[in-house]
């Protein structure tokens, strides 16, 4: 099996900005998306994909492949992770052959083990190219939740359970954003890392599921790192 692991890091970043470079535990962000797959036999490479030439430096410093930077126009506000995988699968199935799978690793989740990896491949092969991706149990239930109409609160489910116990409530699940994988001919045919039968990777580390997105995140992550290694 031939695995393509892809990782999209744009250079630009409002919330956080030169977040794929920061410095955690002395490794840039990024290097720890990369790093977590090498070992595997069914990944072929791991390829960023970047409009930064500093993060392509890293990444190729890191051992990963960037072939090229990303087109102004996949670097973006509105540039979704679907365009960009694409973009960078077109490129390596024409240049180096084609692959049974692409695994998109976002370089805001550095927690992810290699024991996590290693599920979803197994997951990926046992239900036969299914798309596999990372969730985990949702805090708020859905069928809790709710919205303003006409200034009054109702749920935002027709059918809800707001006095049900949450034991009895069916499971709900929230992406992680750490762990997509999916065949090529899936990702091209429904643009989206879903398919019609979408398999889940279950995590329930709280540090695992940790997705980098503001300083505050950025500071949690260290603190985590710093309670593990204590």
């Amino acid at each position: 099996m031939k695995i393509l692991a892809l990782v999209p890091a744009r250079g630009g970043s409002k919330r956080l900005p030169g977040k794929n470079l920061k410095l955690l535990g002395g490794r840039p962000l990024i290097s720890w998306s990369i790093n977590v797959v090498k070992g595997f036999t069914e990944i072929c490479d791991v390829l960023v994909s970047t409009d930064d030439p500093i993060i392509a430096s890293v990444s190729t410093n890191t051992g990963a492949l960037v072939p090229w930077l990303r087109p102004k126009e996949l670097a973006t506000d509105e540039s979704t992770s679907v365009d960009v995988a694409i973009h960078a699968l077109d490129w390596y199935e024409s240049a180096k052959g084609s692959v049974d799978g692409l695994l998109l690793l976002q370089p805001t989740s550095p927690f992810r083990s290699a024991t996590t990896v290693e599920k979803g491949i197994a997951l990926f092969k046992k239900y036969d190219l299914k798309p596999i991706i990372g969730v985990t149990h949702s805090r708020t239930h859905p069928m809790r939740t709710l919205k303003l109409q006409d200034g009054y609160l109702v749920p935002i489910m027709e059918s809800n359970d707001l006095g049900n116990r949450f034991q009895e409530l069916p499971e709900a699940f929230t992406v992680t954003g750490s762990f997509y994988l999916i065949s090529p001919v899936e990702l091209r045919r429904n643009k989206s890392f879903f398919g019609e039968q979408t398999v889940p990777l279950t995590l329930t580390s709280s540090k695992e599921i940790l997705d980098i997105d503001t300083e505050l995140d950025f500071t949690l992550a260290e603190v985590l790192l710093k309670h593990t290694r204590d």
